[in-house]
């Protein structure tokens, strides 16, 4: 078993990794971080646990501990769930001290010597910690994930950008409410309302989706060539992020053609065989209303996308359009830092 520590263990993200990692057959929990003010408590007594699972039993007992490499002993991999202001401070101070990190947060998301890494999109950008150590001066590393909206994006455009070429594209999301965390929204702004507007995100988006389609070429990544221009709401929906997206596309395509992509595809987790990958990362469904965050975000245990209404544009023949819904906490978040630990596991 490879001993694992949570940075950031009582928020949202933090009690996610918890839920996740409580019964993995290769990684242990053996350390938990937080503030200052929970260091010292026993977990339990530390959190307000907000998961519908309970706290799971092999960590209630655990005493939390200061968010410093000094005080977690003996853990191979962290995984992060720290605020970006924070993570940028406390992030490279683990990677000094030996350990790998894998973060959820954006504060070294666009380093150019930090890969970010979605396992089924872009594996060899892992190459870049060689890079990065050397630069840096660690023993250690940082391997990034990509933000919520943009892992369900991406895992939807790999299929079609290795097959065909995309001009443009445009997405337009409707974000659940814990992408914010607990005390992210309140319920007076989202209640009976939609929220036109979520801070950095479509910039994250138009940049992150780029460099992770982007070639490498063993030292730097150049990004993909496409534009892409994102429009960001958040909407009363507790998990799960719905995307509608249409794409100017470069060439002539069949609707049909771009299902058996979707559903074909699979990336170098589903050859390992990693605990966290999903069988089939993309799901077609051919219903006319799906997919649908209620019925669809738990797919594939959270980790897989569903994609779904795949058509022409009636007004605009060259462009197809499609919706699509992932789980942003499993998924998008805490489930993508795991998979990237995985596949490091596996083949470093």
């Amino acid at each position: 078993m490879v001993n694992v520590g949570i940075l950031g263990a009582t928020g949202m993200v933090g009690q996610r990794f918890i839920e996740l990692l409580a019964d993995h057959p290769k990684f242990e929990i053996t350390a938990l971080t937080a503030s200052k003010r929970s260091a010292g408590k026993k977990y339990e007594d530390a959190v307000t646990w907000h998961l519908e699972s309970g706290i799971p039993e092999a960590v209630q007992d655990t005493v939390v501990v200061d968010t410093d490499p000094a005080e977690v002993k003996d853990v191979e991999i962290v995984f992060s769930a720290l605020p970006a202001d924070t993570a940028a401070i406390v992030e490279p101070k683990f990677a000094a001290a030996g350990m790998k990190v894998a973060s959820n947060a954006s504060a070294m998301r666009m380093e150019p010597d930090v890969p970010l890494v979605i396992p089924e999109v872009n594996p060899e950008h892992l190459d870049l910690i060689e890079t990065q150590q050397k630069n840096r001066g660690w023993d250690g590393f940082i391997v990034t994930n990509p933000n919520c909206s943009t892992i369900a994006l991406v895992m939807t455009l790999k299929p079609l950008y290795d097959q065909y070429d995309i001009k443009k594209v445009y997405v337009s999301t409707m974000q659940a409410v814990s992408g914010a965390g607990y005390n992210g929204v309140p319920s007076m702004a989202i209640l009976d309302n939609i929220v036109p507007f979520i801070g950095s995100e479509e910039e994250k988006m138009e940049s992150e989706t780029l460099e992770l389609l982007g070639d490498f070429d063993g030292e730097s990544v150049t990004p993909a060539g496409f534009s892409l221009s994102a429009s960001c709401n958040r909407v009363p929906v507790i998990d799960g992020h719905t995307e509608s997206v249409f794409i100017e596309m470069g060439e002539e395509f069949e609707v049909d053609d771009v299902k058996k992509s979707f559903s074909e595809f699979r990336g170098l987790p589903q050859k390992l065989g990693l605990h966290y990958a999903p069988e089939s990362p993309v799901i077609v469904r051919e219903e006319e209303n799906r997919p649908q965050p209620r019925m669809d975000r738990n797919a594939g245990h959270g980790m897989a996308v569903s994609v779904g209404r795949i058509r022409r544009d009636a007004v605009f023949p060259e462009n197809l359009k499609y919706t699509l819904v992932g789980h942003n906490t499993i998924r998008g978040a805490a489930g993508a830092s795991i998979l990237n630990a995985e596949l490091i596991n596996e083949i470093m």
